[in-house]
């Protein structure tokens, strides 16, 4: 896929982009020579075969060479596998049934533990009682600045969306005992693929532990937070809730967990998900290594059936203030232990899952509607815009506060900004389309999501530190779509 600007880049991401949604690169630890590997951990791996009835071949070839399957998908022809021995991919690509294989996590369980830092953290929490509600509005409307950017508030009146339609969130967990949550969140349909990319249905294993996983009810409030009186009410606030965990306790969101998430999706007549994290432990997966290309084409299937049964994959564009259509310079990659390297990434690197076909990639702006200072942007890479926050862009609110106002475990509600924000919007609006329009299918729904956006014109100047020097530059002229694709997202178009 090429960085260098338009040609070869929409053709196939179809209009999306990198959605590296999370913000702060892991802590590094130093580097440590794995284990022999009588006395090594064991490692996962990804190993790639053929789907159906031929993966067996492919799970016996993983235990011809010493390893152990923890997970099979023949639906897309994939295996999740573990091994004490470094150099078990190495082995078992030469198997029968064996197409590719890879390392999915650095084989960082060899190395010292790390803890990632990449989610967006509350930046101040509230109650519903802190300020006075108006007449029909939620306790705290009033500081969701970002509905009636969108118009969200107006389309509300018109549709809250419906019950059967149904959001699948793939984060940290939704809190089940929420008031703002619990009403719309299905319990059947909830899950968590964070234990080796194992589905488990318990609630104790899908839902956050505490308010420091506070990413995935943030999330999810923004998307369907129930009008009752109570906190906020989200765009769609009618629509159901599926809890799908993809991240586990130390912040990591690896292949086999994504994977699993996607397939959960896939089967169980979720609409719509919201992937508001990109795969760790490369921020950018490069095809020139065998391991990471395995891992990327396990995840681009699994992606692909999500598709194929009719699923809206929505993903946040990132907060690295970076130019996604041009080369890119990673300098945190492994996020999960070992040395990091200092790489320039072009064609034959991706970001998963945002760089994958078919994949919606929304930026963030603030309240003045301008590209929030540390969103992703590029022409053709982005699809459409939606407030993410900024803290700098202050609203017309009680607080003043430029971030996103959602619920977070607890019962509470706080303020979070980055594209993590901004994607639950853009779902939220496609969640509104297909109980508007049920006979839609995914790609016709992701087609009026983009023909209904309110383009935004590039800004003259843009340099929201002040210091005089561009900050970032927008191509597109009076399109706005290097900034904004196709422009700010639109709830009451979605409606009517």
């Amino acid at each position: 896929m090429s960085r260098k600007g338009l040609s070869g880049r929409t053709a196939r991401i179809a209009g999306s982009a990198l959605a590296l949604a999370l913000l702060v690169p892991a802590g590094i630890v130093s580097a440590a020579a794995p284990a022999p590997a009588t006395t090594a951990a064991p490692a996962h791996f990804v190993v790639v075969g053929p789907t159906g009835d031929g993966l067996r071949q492919t799970e016996d070839s993983v235990r011809a060479v010493g390893g152990a399957v923890v997970q099979s998908w023949p639906q897309i022809g994939v295996v999740v596998a573990t091994s004490t021995d470094p150099g078990f991919a190495a082995a078992v690509r030469n198997q029968p049934g064996v197409e590719q294989a890879g390392n999915s996590r650095n084989l960082a369980e060899q190395l010292p533990p790390a803890q990632s830092m990449r989610l967006e953290s509350l930046e101040g929490t509230t109650s519903a009682t802190t300020f006075a509600a108006q007449a029909d509005q939620e306790p705290l409307e009033a500081e969701q600045w970002d509905m009636r950017q969108i118009k969200a508030d107006q389309a509300n009146a018109i549709s809250q969306g419906s019950k059967d339609v149904t959001v699948g969130v793939l984060d940290y967990g939704i809190d089940p005992t929420h008031p703002d949550l619990s009403p719309n969140l299905d319990l059947s349909k909830s899950v968590s693929c964070a234990n080796e990319g194992v589905p488990d249905t318990r609630q104790e294993a899908w839902q956050p532990k505490d308010e420091t996983q506070a990413h995935g009810s943030h999330v999810a409030g923004t998307i369907a937070a129930a009008r009752n009186g109570v906190g906020i009410a989200g765009v769609a606030p009618d629509v159901s809730l599926a809890s799908v965990r993809v991240i586990d306790d130390g912040g990591f969101i690896y292949p086999e967990y994504a994977i699993c998430g996607f397939i959960w999706a896939a089967e169980n007549d979720i609409d719509v998900t919201n992937n508001s994290y990109f795969v760790d432990p490369w921020y950018l997966w490069c095809d020139s290594d065998p391991d990471q290309k395995a891992a990327a084409e396990a995840v681009r299937r699994a992606v692909d059936y999500a598709n194929g049964k009719d699923v809206v994959t929505v993903t946040s564009a990132g907060n690295s203030n970076w130019d996604l259509s041009k080369p890119i310079r990673d300098t945190n990659s492994p996020n999960n232990g070992g040395p990091t390297q200092d790489r320039m990434t072009g064609n034959d690197c991706h970001v998963l899952p945002g760089e994958l076909p078919g994949v919606v990639s929304v930026s963030a702006v603030g309240s003045d509607a301008v590209k929030s200072y540390y969103s992703n942007y590029g022409l053709g890479s982005i699809t459409v815009t939606a407030p993410g926050g900024d803290k700098n862009q202050i609203p017309d609110t009680p607080s003043q506060n430029g971030r996103v106002l959602s619920s977070v475990p607890g019962g509470g509600w706080g303020w979070m900004q980055g594209t993590s924000m901004a994607g639950p919007h853009a779902v939220g609006v496609v969640a509104l389309l297909r109980s508007s329009h049920p006979e839609w299918n995914a790609q016709q729904t992701m087609g009026a999501l983009a023909n209904q956006a309110d383009a935004l014109k590039c800004p003259t100047n843009y340099d929201p530190d002040g210091d005089g020097k561009p900050d970032a530059v927008c191509a597109g002229g009076k399109s706005g779509a290097g900034f904004y694709g196709a422009g700010l997202i639109d709830a009451l178009d979605a409606v009517r």
